[in-house]
């Protein structure tokens, strides 16, 4: 069990470990990351992995949208929502997508 702090290295010799939330500041709704490195008993280091956590709301739906990494210029692609879920058991009936421009 370990509390992570936002940035903040923990060192483990076990290739699990459990993230333990404080129920007075549990981590928000939405996407977060976390990464992993190891190192052999040669001190050899490998590159990170990283990959995303969603943590949802037990009443209202979770919309997870999935796209290719990249796309060709004036090539079509296709957005994908059906990932999205709720875990407060209803069906997702209706997805809203809209186009927000560059970032």
């Amino acid at each position: 069990m370990a509390t992570f702090v936002l940035n903040t290295d923990i060192t483990t010799t076990t290739p699990s470990i459990e993230v333990t939330v404080d129920p007075n500041k549990p981590l928000a709704i939405g996407r977060h990351r976390f990464r992993l490195v190891v190192v052999d008993d040669s001190g050899n280091v490998s590159k990170a992995d990283e990959v995303e956590v969603i943590v949802a709301d037990q009443s209202a739906p979770t919309a997870v949208l999935n796209v290719q990494a990249s796309v060709a210029s004036g090539a079509s692609f296709e957005l994908n929502g059906s990932k999205s879920f709720d875990l407060g058991g209803g069906t997702i009936v209706k997805y809203i997508w809209t186009y927000l421009g560059q970032p």
